[in-house]
């Protein structure tokens, strides 16, 4: 097979499935130059471990799984070069937001917030979930056993109910 060809089959495959690309960057970048950078490396990385894919499992599931390690690194790479401020972008983002948005809307803002807040596991299994992979796809993906994916997951649950409901406890304090 020539490599204009293979070139091809790739591009079409990434462009099937630019969604997760998009999903990723959107979960671990902030401004929109962070997500180009990281959606390029992804791209890169891809085609870079393209001998790596084994044609017996989906190639969705082989995208996720490079895509969010290129995503963990990628943030980690990102975190340790940044100076600590309290407030970034997406925070005063959210805030505008929030003074704008109706009950529904606040509440989708406020969850970002507390996934952005995650460690880089759990915002990857919390992607996962959101996007309905089953527990034996999130498992494949991440590499762990479907019995931490259950367990992790019914954690990320329990924590994001508890920062909803202080939330809201703050909230009704101000009133």
């Amino acid at each position: 097979m020539s490599i204009q060809i293979q070139k091809e089959d790739f591009l079409n495959l990434i462009e099937e499935n630019k969604g997760i690309i998009i999903k990723v960057c959107n979960s671990y970048c902030v401004s929109k130059t962070d997500r180009e950078d990281l959606a390029q490396e992804i791209v890169y990385q891809l085609w870079k471990s393209g001998n790596s894919f084994n044609a017996y499992s989906k190639f969705s599931t082989w995208m996720y799984r490079v895509a969010l390690n290129v995503a963990i690194s990628f943030y980690r790479k990102k975190t340790k070069t940044q100076a600590v401020f309290p407030l970034n972008e997406s925070h005063l983002d959210i805030e505008d937001k929030i003074n704008t948005a109706d009950e529904s809307e606040k509440r989708v803002v406020f969850l970002q917030r507390f996934i952005n807040e995650m460690k880089e596991l759990d915002r990857a299994l919390t992607l996962l979930y959101f996007e309905e992979k089953s527990y034996k796809e999130i498992a494949e993906i991440l590499g762990i056993s479907e019995t931490n994916v259950a367990t992790k997951i019914s954690r990320i649950k329990s924590r994001l109910k508890q920062k909803f409901s202080e939330h809201l406890n703050i909230k009704n304090e101000r009133l």
